[in-house]
């Protein structure tokens, strides 16, 4: 048997053999999968799986984080430790065939998150270690066996904005100012254009004088994002000059491309994206 590179970051499901029911899987993806969400993750006895197995093929994989609790900041103890396979004695190619992701809601520092997401062609390897272990390493998908699918995440308008309220008044509190008022306008100029204004009362000491940011994303017909009109400003001297670090790192925002078509790792081409503005905010995508 000629010798076999190791295998890096793998999700490890116990001991060889692979899994031959649906049970089986189920029992060692189950404490995998927890374990891989790491400390941000909380209320984690909600997540529900369902799984089938068609030989080495995962037929589906459902995955269900409805009411799982997502912290973005503050969370504590270190990172769940990546996985190797330093010896590996086999290798067996399979395919999960249709993955599908569901929370109706899970809580993202606070705002209820609606996500559905669906992708159908991802392909792994059963890997077995020589000391008896076994393990899934990922394929990268490529031009010849491309991903396909479709993913929509959507949340409360105004339970966004509290957030992003709560973002700037620390952001600001950085460079010595305190916010007093932050107006937040999301207005769709087309199925794929979102242009963003906020308008904020800013103190600092006995000063107060107010802060405008705007900036517009687009997504063209060819599938390339691009973010405009990007602007920091206050008429206020004093506060504009507080301003000048960020308006610089805005400004490399300002006319960024990417093309979702092309820039992309290979095998993943995003055909089309839309966005929907009202009381709810989304974003839906549509893979190749």
């Amino acid at each position: 048997m000629p010798d076999q590179p190791p295998a890096h970051d793998v999700l490890p499901l116990g001991t060889a053999p692979r899994p031959t029911t649906a049970v089986e899987l189920l029992a060692r993806l189950r404490p995998a999968v927890l374990d891989a969400l790491g400390p941000a993750v909380e209320g984690t006895d909600a997540v529900r799986l369902d799984a089938g197995l068609d030989g080495p093929d995962v037929t589906h994989l459902t995955v269900d984080v409805t009411g799982v609790r997502v912290r973005a900041s503050g969370t504590s103890g270190p990172p769940a430790p990546t996985v190797h396979v330093e010896d590996v004695r086999s290798r067996e190619d399979a395919t999960l065939r249709r993955l599908r992701v569901d929370a109706h809601p899970l809580v993202v520092e606070g705002v209820p998150v609606d996500v559905t997401a669906e992708v159908e062609g991802v392909r792994f390897r059963w890997v077995e270690g020589t000391d008896g272990t076994l393990a899934v390493e990922a394929v990268e998908p490529d031009d010849d066996a491309p991903l396909s699918g479709h993913v929509r995440v959507a949340a409360p308008r105004d339970e966004v904005v509290d957030t992003v309220r709560r973002i700037v008044a620390t952001e600001l509190h950085g460079i010595g100012l305190a916010l007093t008022a932050l107006d937040v306008e999301v207005v769709a100029r087309g199925p794929r254009s979102v242009s963003l204004r906020a308008d904020a009362r800013v103190r600092k000491g006995i000063l107060s004088a107010s802060v405008r940011a705007t900036a517009t994303a687009v997504v063209d017909e060819r599938m390339v994002l691009t973010v405009r009109d990007v602007e920091l400003s206050s008429r206020n001297p004093v506060v504009a000059a507080l301003l000048v670090v960020a308006r610089g790192e805005l400004a490399k925002i300002e006319g960024h491309r990417v093309d979702l078509a092309a820039d992309l790792p290979p095998g993943i081409r995003v055909a089309d994206v839309r966005v929907e503005v009202g009381e709810t905010l989304a974003v839906a995508a549509r893979l190749a």
